[in-house]
């Protein structure tokens, strides 16, 4: 999620579990540094821009690592505050709000590497945009109001709307997956595997690619459509690429961490692959270009990023109308 977020979370966990054994300011700014801590990964150089973005929400995100990590951190800062008879509770504080992080990141779709340092799967439920209001503003309301008026209900207020939020995000996605599977036998699409996210700011419209074989399919479904049937839209994945860069450490990397969920492409002599999840057509976050067509395929030492964004007025003019179920075939 995004860092505004992970910060109210951070806070809003601590304050509910320091109560009045300290100064709401207290919990409520140390667990905010805590929520943000995992995050500054973000400024590790791993050397090429695929590197970077595979290995961000790995260590740092670690719950084993994290817990290592709180034992320390809280003592410290009991020490600081002269309240070591409280530094057991501390650390639970510190703990909860540094490993509710990777557990919040865990609900959208990017990939965060859990079970390391014994595995480094990316865990992604991709129930919940990575920026989403409804989430974020409860807890910043409850964490405000307690720390204006000591009123702890508030703060505890805040945490159960979130988390509620954050709940029905995983029924809605489990609803459209329904509808999406319904509509693409209807139209004879056999799909291997099938992505249901939510587009941006919202989990109301819905975003759903289908991979089949040499395709991909990407369908909108909004919870307030007039009828459940779905339409999707085809493109070529460039599966006849995959046999020349399948030696390529930046192929290897995005296939895997994408889940199989990416599309090669060659523009000219540039040839590229895209992370499907994040972005739709044609703008994506996450595409690299890997090599250049030569006489063969030969590798760029240095992968280059060339991920892009909607234009942001038609963009969001087409989601409010789509959101509110108009039938509109999405801006490409």
């Amino acid at each position: 999620m995004d860092s505004l977020s992970q910060i109210a979370l951070g806070a809003a966990v601590s304050v509910a579990v320091m109560g009045r054994r300290t100064a709401v300011w207290k919990a409520a700014a140390w667990g905010a540094v805590a929520g943000t801590l995992p995050d500054l990964d973000v400024f590790i150089d791993h050397g090429n821009a695929i590197h970077n973005m595979v290995l961000h929400r790995a260590e740092s995100h670690a719950p084993f690592w994290l817990t290592l990590f709180s034992l320390p951190f809280a003592a410290a800062i009991a020490r600081l505050h002269g309240e070591w008879a409280h530094w057991q509770r501390w650390w639970l504080a510190i703990w909860l709000a540094l490993v509710t992080h990777p557990l919040l990141d865990t609900m959208t779709v990017y990939g965060t590497q859990l079970a390391l340092p014994f595995s480094d799967h990316p865990f992604g439920v991709g129930s919940v945009f990575i920026i989403d209001p409804l989430y974020t503003v409860p807890l910043l309301v409850g964490t405000v109001w307690v720390m204006s008026t000591r009123n702890f209900k508030a703060n505890t207020a805040g945490l159960v709307l979130s988390t509620a939020y954050l709940a029905w995000g995983a029924v809605a996605q489990q609803q459209v997956e329904r509808v999406a599977q319904a509509s693409l036998a209807a139209q004879g699409i056999t799909a291997e595997r099938v992505l249901v996210t939510p587009t941006a700011f919202n989990s109301v419209l819905w975003r759903v690619v289908a991979i089949s074989g040499d395709s991909y399919h990407e369908g909108f479904h909004s919870l307030l459509d007039a009828t459940p049937q779905m339409q999707f839209d085809r493109f070529a994945r460039g599966t006849a690429l995959a046999a020349e860069l399948q030696g390529i450490d930046g192929v290897q990397r995005i296939s895997a961490f994408s889940k199989g969920f990416y599309k090669l492409q060659q523009d000219g002599d540039r040839v590229s692959i895209t992370d499907l999840r994040m972005g739709q057509e044609p703008s994506y976050t996450f595409s690299f270009v890997v090599a250049e067509r030569r006489s063969a395929v030969v590798p760029l030492a240095q992968p280059e990023q060339v991920g892009s964004r909607p234009e942001v007025g038609r963009y969001f003019a087409w989601l409010w109308r789509r959101l509110q179920g108009e039938p509109l075939p999405p801006p490409r």
